[in-house]
Parts: structure tokens; sequence; C-alpha cells
């Protein structure tokens, strides 16, 4: 038997390539140290875990699916299964749909409140591979998508969404336009060829200024969810580490290189593990 459909799968999943759903996780990480307060029960930090790379896989499916016809116009993404046919458009359509119903019964196993809420978070995210075509910034649509188990976790372990919660979930939306605008610098060049959208093109002759703004403003929130929580000084600790890393990337991606923007990219893991150590330290005994 073949394995050429099963590795048309993985890669159509992006299991090849795990930076996003790591991002994804650390994002989850945050909502539920911040809800549990450092201490949310095991059981439901697997349920989240295990939902984000989910989210993760049934998103790059639908989106391969929604820009077929657009990447093999694009130098990174013109060997992607779609493109050269390796997985029918049927099969994949089957995987997406599996992926999602396979999330929808892990949500299943939370209260009602964190189910209605997954539902509207869902739909966000099928929203973005359209909003490539007409919206200025999707990376906003993206981050309001990628941003939301922080408001699952608090819904989940509190029933209700905290100010701190609505603080962090705030940071966690300028967190993604911050790392999907400098991926969509190494693309940028390919996507005005034929028309697509994204924050890298709207922000032309702007990036830093852009970036520095989104790095401010997600600090800014950070500390601010970390003042309305009462956290302790080990926070704003970790905080100043995420800051460094940011100055890093700003200086890096200086001349907007491809290959620098997309270090500078799969670099915000770091930022990630620094916002989650901060919450870890400030809620330590």
């Amino acid at each position: 038997m073949s394995t050429r459909p099963i590795i048309a799968c993985i890669r159509l999943m992006r299991l090849d390539a795990p930076i996003v759903p790591l991002l994804l996780a650390w994002t989850c990480l945050w909502g539920l140290w911040l809800a549990g307060s450092g201490r949310p029960p095991a059981y439901t930090v697997c349920i989240f875990l295990l939902g984000a790379w989910l989210t993760h896989s049934a998103g790059c499916v639908f989106n391969d699916l929604a820009d077929r016809n657009f990447d093999g116009h694009v130098e990174r993404t013109r060997n992607r299964p779609l493109v050269r046919g390796e997985i029918s458009v049927t099969a994949a359509v089957a995987l997406g749909i599996i992926l999602m119903l396979l999330n929808f019964l892990l949500v299943l196993l939370l209260n009602w409140q964190t189910i209605l809420l997954a539902i509207v978070c869902g739909i966000v995210m099928l929203l973005y591979p359209l909003s490539k075509r007409c919206f200025p910034a999707p990376q906003l649509i993206l981050g309001i998508a990628l941003a939301s188990p922080i408001l699952l976790a608090q819904t989940a372990l509190l029933g209700t969404i905290t100010l701190p919660g609505v603080l962090l979930y705030g940071a966690g939306i300028c967190w993604t336009l911050i790392y999907d605008t400098f991926y969509a610098l190494v693309d940028r060049n390919d996507d005005l060829k034929i028309g697509l959208r994204s924050s890298a093109i709207t922000m032309r002759g702007r990036e830093h200024r852009f970036l520095a703004a989104m790095m401010t403003l997600m600090l800014a929130l950070l500390l601010s969810a970390g003042y309305a929580a009462a956290l302790n000084v080990w926070y704003y600790a970790g905080i100043l580490g995420a800051t460094l890393l940011f100055a890093w990337e700003l200086w890096d991606t200086r001349h907007f290189e491809r290959e620098r923007c997309f270090r500078a990219f799969l670099h915000n893991n770091w930022v990630g593990a620094a916002v989650y150590l901060a919450l870890v330290l400030a809620y330590l005994p």
C-alpha cells in the first residue's frame, strides 16, 4: 500500500511544520494559567492542547482549499499537496470535516458557555482564508480566532470572562498580528502579484512602525492584565524578557530580508514561552 496519501495528509495538516500549533499552544497555556490561578486541571490542559492541534490542522486544510488556485503562484506554497494534485479536493474536504468534528467532540467535554464560544470562534477561523481577498489586515481576523483559547479558558474554568482575561486576549490578538505580519513579509511580493491582501502589504513603507506599535500595545495589555489580576513582581520580570525578544526581532529585520522575517516569525515561539514563564512565576507559592 502506498504511503503517498498519508504523507500528503500530513503535509496538508502541516504536521511536518509544527511551529504554529506551538504558538497556539502558548496562547492556550497563557489563558489556562491565568484562569486557573496557576493550577489549571490537567484534564482541561490536555483538552485545550489537543484542541489547539486539531484547530490548527483543520484551519490549514480549509486554508489550502480556499487558496488552491493561488498557492501555485507563491514561491513558498507552490509545492503544497493540493497544488501538486497529491490529494483530491474531495479528500481534503473530508479530512477538514473530520478534524472539525473531532475538535467539537472535545469541546463537548467542557461547559455550555465554552461550547457556544467555541462555535463562534470556529466560524471566525473559517472566515480567515476569505478575508485575504478583501480585508486589508486579514491577520486581525486570524488573531481574533487564534487568541480565542484565552477566552475559552476563562469560560471553561470560571464560567465567565474577567477583565484580566479580556486584556490578555487583546495581547494575544496583537501577538498574532506581530508574528503573522513577519510571516506575510516573506510572501509579500508574490501576494501583490496575485491580488491577495495582508498587513505586510497594507503597511508597506511603515512596516517597522506598525510592528513596533503592535509590540508596544501587546506589552501594555500584558502589563495591564498583570495589574488587574494582582500578579507579583516575577510576572513583570517575564514580560521584560518578552520585551527584549521583541527588540531583537525589530533589529534583526531592519532590512526586511525574507530569511530574517521568517526567522522572526519562528523566534516568536520564545516570546510565547517568556509570557508563559511570567505567568508560571507569578503563581508560584
